[in-house]
């Protein structure tokens, strides 16, 4: 297993080094920092010549990302146009955001799984029809929309929750922005894991359990869930990414200070470090947590072994 870890973390370097690399072409070569520095003004030739220097931004694009490289594996990811350091920012930004992925995941796994279970179980009758029908409104229906009638309902209406969460981001204010972000990866997990769950109802493991007297419940936690988890945990692990990088909507409509309202901020004012170095990031929670998923398939099959 050592062995295939070192493979797949060596693997995971020019994933990386492709990945930032495009990064930082979209962000450098397609617009100039220095003209969004200055808006709708002309800066002065002399004073924008200077800034393009201390950016590093008068040299050519390949040695502006290795300049680059070589600063982030230093611990620098160089400095917003607003003057503070990006590496503040994420301290202040990541913390939120990953309480707030965590939450949603948490809801994500329990009410999917649980839900997709109980569907499965029962295909073909009225629940596992009620079940998919519902996946599929909540599917179909933007996060935009459900987050803005939900933080009405909830915050406003009838008030159980706060409409929006204070700059400290406490763990029981997330509960509904979580509920919010896991609703559309929410449905997938159900629908995932009741096809899952249904297909291997009909294997021979099944039943071989089944004749050998075994309870219903061990046949289910033990054999049947178990493996039909595994599409289940990799959509999950890819899904913790998505959530960090796409949690911009639920921050906008609950005032969330994350990561999605940096990038957001960062992308109106073009700021261009913000949005590189914030990226950078997730592209490592991205590498990180799909190894941790391919680990997890041999906990969850014993039949998958790591040469």
């Amino acid at each position: 297993m050592g062995r295939y870890v070192l493979r797949r973390l060596l693997q995971m370097i020019p994933v990386f080094i492709g990945s930032t690399f495009l990064i930082f072409f979209m962000v450098y070569a397609l617009g100039d920092p220095v003209a969004a520095l200055f808006g709708d003004r002309a800066p002065d030739p002399a004073t924008a010549a200077r800034i393009r220097a201390d950016l590093y931004l008068d040299q050519p694009l390949y040695k502006q990302y290795l300049h680059y490289m070589g600063q982030i594996f230093q611990g620098n990811f160089g400095t917003a146009f607003n003057g503070q350091s990006v590496t503040e920012l994420m301290k202040d930004a990541f913390p939120v955001t990953v309480r707030l992925t965590l939450v949603a995941i948490v809801i994500e796994m329990i009410v999917g799984i649980v839900l997709g279970v109980f569907s499965g179980l029962r295909r073909g009758r009225s629940v596992d029809t009620s079940v998919l029908l519902l996946t599929l409104v909540v599917v179909s229906i933007p996060t935009f929309v459900s987050g803005y009638v939900l933080q009405f309902l909830f915050g406003v209406q009838w008030g159980w929750a706060a409409p929006t969460v204070s700059p400290e981001a406490p763990l029981n204010e997330l509960l509904l922005p979580g509920l919010v972000l896991a609703l559309v990866s929410l449905a997938y997990v159900t629908r995932l894991t009741r096809t899952s769950l249904a297909e291997n109802a009909r294997a021979d493991y099944v039943r071989t359990a089944i004749a050998k007297g075994l309870p219903r419940r061990r046949v289910i936690t033990r054999h049947l869930l178990r493996n039909s988890l595994i599409p289940v945990v990799t959509f999950i692990g890819t899904d913790i990414g998505a959530l960090m990088g796409g949690a911009i909507v639920t921050e906008r409509i609950f005032n969330i200070h994350g990561v999605g309202f940096q990038l957001y901020q960062g992308i109106l004012r073009q700021n261009s470090p913000t949005v590189v170095g914030f990226v950078t990031i997730l592209v490592m929670v991205f590498l990180i947590a799909n190894l941790l998923v391919d680990l997890l398939y041999a906990v969850l099959d014993p039949r998958i072994r790591y040469a």
